[in-house]
């Protein structure tokens, strides 16, 4: 009977902790919303962490200089334009001159990587070498970065919107309205960048100067009439008289010696005393 009452009593006190456990969740106050974050706390261009995963493969660049000397000008622009088709190259630039004796092409070629190696040996079907200058730029690390920066500042634009879309004092709206705006401008900037450099992995560049040696007639001696040779003989002779007393006037002081020196030399000679007389002898008667 002893333990039959006492589980009889405490029965109720069970049922009484079990609601009163049911109640606590309806009873304690709802969490505090978490303020969104200002405008000042979102990092405009956080520097990627060093755990970024890199790209294992290697983004290569690659561009090349070459000099040409060609032996007939319009059939290497031919042969160019085959060489290009089968390497699926294009020009991307051209400019033609004719100077100094020379019939010049400069021209910027895009090739794919692999076909690079290949279109550059068959540049020397198209002439002479002259120059060939080769070189291959590493840009991983920096392809990585830029990607990475770029992933930062979309997700600060997205942090910005978020904060626009809970906004309600005009200050705070245009506030966000001009910090986003200065991102979405970065995150354009970014993106050329990134275009830029992807562009530049996916076609190489070679800048092709090919020219042709042109050939230089001698002119003409020129034909010289007898009045023109006797007006440049009088011109010729005024200019020795010009140039002669211009001469004399830069030597006045040399003149001017010589003049006094003479004056000096006039004087002693006209004061030099006479021999004196020599008595007549008288005649005899």
């Amino acid at each position: 009977m002893a333990s039959t009452q006492w589980g009889c009593q405490q029965a109720p006190e069970q049922s009484t902790g079990a609601l009163n456990k049911e109640k606590e969740p309806l009873l304690a106050p709802p969490p505090a919303a978490t303020p969104p974050p200002p405008v000042e706390a979102i990092a405009q261009d956080p520097v990627p962490s060093a755990a970024t995963p890199v790209t294992a493969a290697r983004l290569l660049v690659y561009h090349a200089e070459v000099r040409l000397k060609a032996v007939n000008m319009p059939r290497a622009m031919v042969q160019l334009d085959s060489l290009l088709r089968r390497s699926s190259g294009y020009l991307s630039a051209a400019a033609e001159t004719r100077a100094d004796g020379e019939w010049r092409q400069v021209t910027t070629v895009r090739v794919p990587p692999a076909q690079f190696r290949a279109l550059l040996n068959g540049l020397a079907g198209l002439g002479t070498i002259e120059e060939k200058k080769l070189s291959t730029d590493d840009v991983t690390a920096e392809h990585a970065d830029i990607a990475a920066r770029l992933q930062t500042k979309r997700a600060v634009a997205q942090q910005y919107a978020a904060l626009l879309a809970k906004a309600q004092k005009i200050k705070d709206i245009l506030d966000i309205e001009e910090k986003l705006g200065e991102v979405r401008e970065a995150i354009e900037a970014t993106e050329s960048q990134l275009k830029t450099l992807n562009n530049q992995v996916a076609y190489s560049t070679i800048e092709l100067t090919l020219y042709q040696p042109l050939p230089q007639s001698m002119p003409d001696a020129p034909v010289v009439s007898l009045g023109s040779r006797v007006v440049e003989a009088f011109y010729d002779g005024w200019q020795l008289l010009t140039s002669l007393l211009v001469g004399a006037i830069n030597l006045w002081p040399v003149l001017l010696l010589l003049a006094w020196g003479w004056w000096l030399w006039r004087r002693h000679r006209g004061h030099r005393p006479t021999s004196a007389a020599q008595p007549v002898p008288k005649s005899t008667p």
